[in-house]
């Protein structure tokens, strides 16, 4: 068994794809990694054995016989108890808009089929290590610049202390939570405020803008994406 694997610990797999090569396939790479692995072709039987164990990580296809795996993927993002479950989606569509639908709703990555079964394992360990980083309570570095204290509501650039709002070190948390990841506004505000009507999308705009102000060398990490969002990118 590899180093990464050893690090990990044995993992508990969950696959759910209606299609029984696909479930196969990346089950014998999976389980050859080392990993415990259950397919299901469908969403109810998926649910059903939900009630008596949770997966460390879920790839979930998006076209299901019974329902859509994007309904799948919003059910467990609003459950608190699984809300937590890391979520690769795989599927035939390749198009942008699903990629960012997906993201949107909280998967950790996006493969598109066909697929190679190692890159699949690969993005699983990545996936189950960036958890694994960020499930003890300890600080959190972005890049070499910029480090977070979760505990103390603190963060530092090179070194010196930044005092931000409550709401500018929630943003730069929510951000760095994955790296790389497009946020819109909309995924902001609701990660802030929930689905309070009152605030405007605008409202981001002017946090990240003193945000990146207080970050002064190191507000190059965070990319604005126009007409979607923003990003960290160390």
């Amino acid at each position: 068994m590899d180093r990464g694997i050893e690090e990990l610990g044995s993992r508990f797999i969950v696959i759910v794809d209606d299609e029984p090569d696909i479930v196969e396939l990346v089950s014998l790479h999976l389980e050859k990694a080392g990993f415990s692995v259950k397919g299901f072709g469908e969403a109810e039987a998926f649910f059903t054995f939900l009630n008596s164990r949770a997966p460390d990580l879920l790839i979930l296809d998006l076209m299901l016989p019974d329902t859509d795996g994007i309904e799948i993927c919003k059910k467990l993002k609003m459950n608190e108890e699984f809300s937590a479950i890391p979520i690769i989606m795989l599927t035939a569509r390749g198009d942008e808009t699903d990629k960012v639908l997906g993201v949107e709703l909280g998967a950790d990555d996006y493969v598109t089929k066909p697929f190679s079964p190692r890159e699949l394992v690969a993005r699983v360990k990545a996936v189950l290590r960036r958890k694994a980083q960020k499930e003890p309570a300890g600080k959190i570095a972005i890049g070499d610049m910029v480090v977070l204290d979760p505990d103390r509501y603190e963060v530092t650039v090179e070194g010196e202390k930044v005092t931000l709002t409550s709401t500018e070190f929630k943003i730069l948390q929510f951000l760095s939570s994955r790296t790389g990841w497009v946020f819109s506004r909309e995924r902001i505000l609701d990660h802030l405020w929930g689905h309070e009507k009152t605030v405007l999308d605008r409202t981001v705009d002017v946090h990240i803008r003193n945000l990146r102000e207080k970050l002064g060398n190191a507000a190059r990490l965070i990319k604005n994406i126009r007409g979607v969002g923003y990003k960290l990118e160390e």
